[in-house]
This record gives C-alpha cells, structure tokens and sequence, in this order.
C-alpha cells in the first residue's frame, strides 16, 4: 500500500512553517493540519521556577509520545503569585524567561502553541485585577464588566498585547509574534459580559481587541477564546445551548466571529458543568449535538475552521468513571473525525488537562495523567495517528498518487479500517 513518512506532521528544521487558515481548513505549508491537542494552562509559571522546570518538558514529552500536536496555555500572570505583570506594564523578566522557556521546549517537541492574553475568571488575575488596577489608580469603576469598555482598562491590556508579541525569546532570539511555534493568539479565557446581555459590549471590545492583535502581528491566527453559547443574533439556535442561563452572558457565537481579524472559531464543551455533574448518556448526547451545530455553523455563516478548544470530564463527578471519560474522548474525536472526512469546520480539539506525574496537588479534577491512563492515552493517540495520516496524506508515495479526481476518497477507502 503506502509507505508514510513522518504520520505525525513532523518536520525538519528548515520545513518549520506558520499554521494559517484556507477557508475551513487549517492549513501548513499547503498540507491540512487537523488538531489533536491539549491544554497544560500552568506552563509558564511553572518554568519560572528551577525547582519545577522539568514538569514542562514532561509534558511535553508525554504529549508527544501520543501524537499531540498543539497546547494551549496562559501567556498571563496578572499581579498574583509568581506574576507575569505584576502592575500595568511592568513585568517579572524572570516569568517572561519562564514564558521563553515554553515556547523554545514545545519547538523541541514539534508542538504548536495557542496562547491566551488574560482571563475572564478571577484565576491569574484576570479582568478582575485590570479593575483593580484601574480603581488603585483612581479610575471610577463599578463593575469587572469595565474592562471590556473602559479606556482606561482597555490601554492596560493593549498595552500587554504589545509587550508580549514584540517580546524577543532569550533562549532562540526570535521574537513571538515571528515564532511559527505560535499556532494562534487568543484574546482572552472564557470572555463573558453578564452586565451585557445584548451583547453590543463585548462585541465592540473583540473587534476592537481582534484588529489591534494584528496591527502588531498580521502573520498570526486569532481566536476570541469564547465558550461557544449562542445569542440574541441567533434565536433558532440557542436551543442548542447546554441550559437557558447561556444565553445570557452576553457572548454571542456567530455574530462574535463574523469579527474582522478573528480567522477562526472556539468553543468548550463542558456538559457535566453546564447540564449536570452527575454524568450520563445526556451528556454523550449533548457533546455530539454541541459540536455538530458548531461545526455547521462554522461551515455555513463563518467560513472557518472551528476547534474545540476545551473539552474534558472531572473525576470528581457522581458516578464517574474512566470508561465514561473514553467514551467522551471518542465521541468528540468522531466527531472531528467525521467532519473532516467530508472537508468540514471541525479543525480539532484540545483536551483540558494533561498533567505530568507528580503534580495532583494542581488537579481540578479534569486532569489526565497518560502514564496513569493506559485506555485513554490509546484512544488519544489513535486519533492522532488518523489525523497525522490525512495531514500528510498529499505527501504520500502513494500507488494511486494524488492525480485522483478526489485524492480523499481514496485515502479514506484504505484507512478508513483505523
């Protein structure tokens, strides 16, 4: 049949190419990049430090071993322990080393890096500490909703878009926003505006956000970080929201990312925390109902790809097992999977967690330790092995080559056993 090179998308040094977006498709160097990924939120406060360096290029290693492709992680710290920023446009030159150090070991290990700018949640500071940097300097605020609207707040974060891509790595003297190691920037975690439920709030904030990303940085992919909740621009489909609470927080999926300079879609999926955390086949249900109106979306109003930026179970769930969180993983990987055989949005997904050994004492709950997981690291890395395959597959030295009317068609015949 075919003998195939380099399945996991591996590259030479000199083949080490920007990720960027074809219509629906990711895409490098020409070839399609469909995602098996992971997040690790933790990287860069945990290689500031000596003592805990390691548990960065473990991760990495082990994420490797499987296939994975991208990591998604925190390019913040705002003014808490071990901060990044510690007050507005000033920074911990040993964090941002730390930071260095991230970006240079996923290199080592032929991962791609998505990295978000700040939080919506209280965790490493977040909005919630841009309002009280805004309040310290005796700006009037009532609200952590301020920072999507205040000028004041708006210049701090700017202002941390600027340092962080024209940042110049001390380990490999390139500078971020030229770094193909950077898959995608991303604008902020979870961004919500309850205060706003129309919408219009933090819908000028992204395009605002979204344009000044690539001012600085027009080489770069950009995504919003959104949960994927539908809105009041789409009332035919917030039946598809996991509860009638999502509806309310003032994201808005379609109409956020018909954003100039947003090049593609995010969502999370995150049924025992939006449904019930007691797990059941509802849950199985809504992950493959969520995923299939995001990706129809993507494809019909958007015109881009859509990863699925979170998705994951917590062992500290009622009657949870790690049979179920398989279960879960295939179902979300079929699902990809599925999309992509017929050239669909669905441009991957990013596991939430992977954690090295020796670091429980961090877990949420959601954490996957592949070591401690023999069932689930293989389901993980069959799927990385299926995508490897499709991305490469135009490369291949094939006996029916690629002259065919529908190159895919073949391909899918003979692998479709996988």
């Amino acid at each position: 049949m075919c003998r195939v090179e380099e399945v996991n998308g591996g590259m030479e040094d000199d083949e080490w190419h920007l990720v960027q977006k074809k219509g629906n498709q990711f895409v490098v160097n020409n070839q399609p990049f469909y995602v098996n990924g992971f997040n690790t939120y933790w990287l860069m406060v945990f290689a500031a430090d000596q003592s805990t360096r390691g548990k960065v290029t473990d991760v990495f290693k082990q994420a490797s071993s499987v296939g994975l492709t991208v990591c998604r992680t925190w390019a913040f710290n705002d003014g808490q322990w071990r901060a990044l920023q510690k007050s507005p446009s000033v920074y911990d030159e040993e964090v941002f080393k730390g930071l260095d150090f991230v970006i240079s070991e996923a290199r080592k290990y032929k991962i791609r890096l998505i990295l978000s700018l700040t939080n919506n949640w209280d965790a490493y500071g977040g909005k919630a500490q841009y309002v009280k940097w805004g309040k310290a300097a005796g700006v009037n605020l009532t609200s952590d909703d301020d920072f999507f609207s205040h000028p004041t707040l708006k210049s701090y974060y700017k202002a941390h878009v600027k340092t962080v891509l024209n940042r110049v790595n001390t380990l490999t003297n390139i500078t971020y926003k030229d770094d193909p190691t950077i898959f995608a920037w991303e604008l902020m975690n979870e961004p919500q505006c309850t205060s706003d439920p129309s919408g219009n709030k933090l819908q000028d904030w992204i395009q605002e956000m979204a344009v000044y990303v690539k001012s600085i940085d027009p080489k770069h992919l950009v995504e919003i970080g959104l949960e994927g909740f539908y809105g009041p621009s789409a009332p035919d489909r917030v039946q598809f929201n996991p509860n009638p609470y999502a509806q309310e927080v003032g994201t808005d999926f379609i109409r956020n990312h018909q954003v100039f300079g947003v090049d593609f879609a995010s969502v999370h999926i995150y049924a025992d925390s939006w449904i019930s955390s007691s797990i059941s086949d509802v849950h199985l249900q809504f992950t493959e109902s969520w995923m299939e109106a995001h990706i129809e979306d993507a494809e019909k109003y958007l015109g881009m790809p859509v990863m699925f930026s979170e998705f994951g179970v917590s062992s500290k769930d009622p009657s949870y097992n790690s049979s179920f969180r398989d279960t879960l993983l295939s179902t979300v990987y079929k699902t990809i999977f599925n999309s992509m055989k017929k050239g669909g949005s669905g441009g991957g997904s990013l596991l939430w967690q992977l954690f090295p050994e020796g670091t429980d004492y961090m877990d949420d709950g959601y954490a996957v330790v592949l070591s401690k997981s023999p069932s689930t690291s293989s389901i993980i890395a069959l799927h990385s092995t299926r995508l490897g395959l499709f991305n490469s597959q135009c490369s291949w030295k094939c006996r029916w080559g690629c002259k065919k009317k529908n190159p895919l068609d073949a391909f899918l015949l003979h692998h479709d056993d996988l």
